[in-house]
Order: C-alpha cells, then structure tokens, then sequence
C-alpha cells in the first residue's frame, strides 16, 4: 500500500495553511477575539443566563470564519463538483482533520462545537444520498452556505446505545404523522431549523426495521425544547426535546419509511472516522507540547526529558499516533474505494482507539507541564474533557468494541450493519 499522500490532498493542505494566515489568524486578533481560545475561553463562550447556551458573540466569530472560509472555497472541500465542492474523499477528510486538530486551539478548528474551515457537513452528505428531490431543492442551498441545517434526534432518556428499543412512536393518519417522544442529548437544536427525529413506525422494539426518519420543523407545534444539558465542558447545546403529537406531512419522511436506522449508521461511520482523525490530532498536538515542554524545562540543573520517566510515556504516545494514523488512512481509504459500510469493525477500532489515546495524551501532557499544564492557561484540560466526550457519545468504547465482535465473531455481516438494507 501506498502511504503517500496524494499531491492534490497536499497542495489543499497549503492553501488551508495560506487562507488561516491570511484571514483567520487576523480575525483571531480582532477585538480581542483570542478571549475565545485562552484561559478565558470557557466564560467567554457561554451564555450563563440562558441555560449555559453558547452567546451570540462566540457564535457570531464562528459564523464569519465559516462565510470567510466559504466565500474561499475552502469550506466546501467535501461537497460534489457539481455542488461547489472538490469531491473530497474520505481519506482527504481524514489528513484534513488530522491537520487542523494538530494546530491546537483556534479558529480555524474549534473542539467544543466541532466548527471547521472545511466544513464536516455530513447533513449535506446525507441529504444527497437520501434525500427526495424536493427534500432537495429545498434543503441543498442552505446546507451549502451553512445557513440552514438540522439535528439529529436519536438518543432518548432511556434508550441510548439500545437506540432500536427507542420509544418514540409515529403514527399515520391520512397524509400525516403523528410523533409522540422525548428525545435527549439533541445537539444544536437551539440553531437548527428542524430536527430529523427518529420513531419508531412498525415492528418491535428491537428491530432495526420499522424506525422512521422525520424532518420536523423545530417551531411545529408540540415540540418543546425542556432543558438544555449544563455538560463537563461548556458551553452546552445538548437538549432534550419533547414532542407531543406533533404532526408532520407524509413528505416529511428522511431515507425511507422505517429505513430510519440506515441514515443513523451512514452518518454514523462517515462521523466516526472524521473524528477518529480529530481526536489523533489532538492526541500529536498533546505530545508535541509536551515534548518541546521536556526539552525546555530544567529542573535541578538539567533537562526534564533526560528522564526516562517522562520519557517513556511519551515514546509510547507516539507510536501508538503512528499506528493509528496508518490504519485510519488505510480505512478512510476503503470506505472511498468500497462504500461507507465496507470496513464497519475498522471505523469503531480507530473511533474508540483515538479517542482514548487522546485522553490520555492530555493527561499525560498536564503531568509533564506541571502546575501550568492544569492550569487553563494550557490548552490540555480543554483537550481532556472534549474528547472524553468522544468515548461516550456516537457510540461509547462498549459498543465500538461489541460491534468489532461483532465482525470478528461472524454475527454481524462487514457489509451490513444493523438496519443497512
């Protein structure tokens, strides 16, 4: 296999660099914009008064890199030619996100809301492959510029990995639907224009057939938005959303009736090696720092990485980085050449492995700096609680592991995961 990155992936990876120096490093400067990334960033992001909601002013500077970025065409890598985009493949995302992320905190790659120069716009992927042509022609405008989008509603208070026990219901009547449910951990709602909720239309609780997808305006009666989720690192725009028969018209219906489960498992792996991706990135940021940290520092007269003990856990950090960097390539690589299910078991391997290599990069890189390395005025405790996210939600290490079972002891089909048709 050929480990070289291609040239037209390297040649974007340069104007990336170019378009950060020339535009977003300046609107990081502005009007003291940097209180978004120091050990202000925290405070400085959330809105305290509205249920610890990000403010209009951190998302107002998110919103204008994102127009910068478009108007650049820098955003839209991902996206089809015929969209605005460069046909951007999925190892192409991989080195992309794998490249912000090691830049540490900025504009150009934020980790609380996983805002990008180069748009992570799976909503726009989802709704070309799924999407009816008048979902279409009303969706794709939108979705391009980044002014329209939806959520994703799936989790509920009881059911999270058990997402096909989900209680959520859909009923027809006549052209419409009726939706009665509660769904949790509903990012971005407060922004979305609807959320695509999941309900179960048929079957039994546990099938994988007979869950629905709906694209159901957030100001439709009965939706309400109950409590938005205060989380371990802030701000929060997790909600959890009732919907109290709330009536949606047959066209409504996202992917297919009760072919729900196939658009959660594409979102799902397309998501899942992305940010696998991100999280190596940060994990190489944290050994960089701390490297750079070890070769400065020198306490009792000489270097502090001239002990092995800090060493040897950095050693270890990078090479498992350099492994996982060759099977994330290697499995982004696949899914271009065979489909977004071909290689199921190596999308959770490198989800769940980045994501607790991350972790512990951050830890280990606030141990190496100390005192400061705890402090806000680093950027590793901000590391640590985003990405110890990552290990729970999109599917916890349990389940990327019980799914990797799954394949290794032949119940499940590489080709066909749960509710894929």
């Amino acid at each position: 296999m050929d480990f070289t990155i291609p040239a037209s992936i390297k040649s974007f990876l340069d104007e990336i660099d170019a378009f950060i120096d020339s535009d977003i490093r300046p609107l990081e400067a502005e009007d003291d914009n940097i209180r978004f990334f120091d050990h202000r960033r925290e405070d400085a992001r959330t809105d305290w008064d509205r249920d610890g909601l990000p403010n209009e002013a951190w998302e107002s500077l998110l919103a204008e890199a994102k127009r910068r970025a478009i108007a650049a065409g820098i955003f839209s890598y991902p996206f089809p030619i015929e969209h605005g985009g460069r046909d951007g493949s999925n190892l192409g995302m991989a080195i992309i996100r794998e490249h912000l992320a090691v830049k540490g905190l900025g504009l150009h790659n934020d980790l609380q809301n996983e805002h990008s120069i180069v748009g992570n716009n799976i909503g726009l992927l989802l709704m070309l492959q799924y999407g009816t042509e008048a979902q279409k022609a009303d969706w794709l405008p939108g979705l391009k510029s980044a002014t329209k989008g939806f959520a994703f509603g799936v989790t509920e208070p009881d059911h999270g990995s058990d997402a096909t026990h989900m209680e959520s219901t859909a009923v027809r009547e006549g052209d419409e639907w009726v939706i009665n449910g509660v769904k949790t951990w509903n990012t971005g709602v407060h922004k979305a224009h609807s959320d695509m909720v999941m309900a179960r239309s048929s079957g039994e609780a546990g099938d994988a057939h007979g869950i629905t997808a709906f694209l159901v305006p957030m100001d439709a009666p009965g939706v309400e938005v109950e409590e938005y989720l205060w989380t371990f690192n802030m701000p929060s725009d997790h909600a959890r959303v009732r919907f109290t028969n709330v009536r949606v018209p047959h066209d409504s219906i996202f992917g297919g009736e009760a072919r729900g489960l196939q658009v959660v498992q594409h979102f799902f792996n397309e998501n899942r090696i992305r940010q696998a991706a991100s999280s190596l990135g940060a994990a190489q940021y944290c050994v960089n720092e701390s490297v750079a940290y070890a070769q400065e520092r020198k306490p009792f007269g000489k270097p502090l990485a001239s002990n092995q003990a800090i060493q040897f856990p950095l050693v270890d950090l990078q090479a498992r980085c350099e492994m996982l960097r060759a099977l994330i390539h290697k499995t982004a690589r696949l899914m271009d050449e065979q489909g977004a299910f071909s290689v199921s078991d190596k999308v959770s391997i490198c989800n769940y492995q980045a994501n607790r290599l991350c972790c512990e990069a951050a830890d280990t890189a606030m141990q190496v700096h100390g005192g400061i390395g705890y402090s806000r005025y680093k950027p590793f405790e901000h590391i640590y609680r985003h990405h110890r996210r990552y290990r729970i939600t999109e599917g916890s290490d349990e389940i990327q592991m019980r799914r990797v079972a799954g394949y290794l002891f032949g119940y499940m089909k590489q080709r066909k995961p749960k509710g894929v048709e």
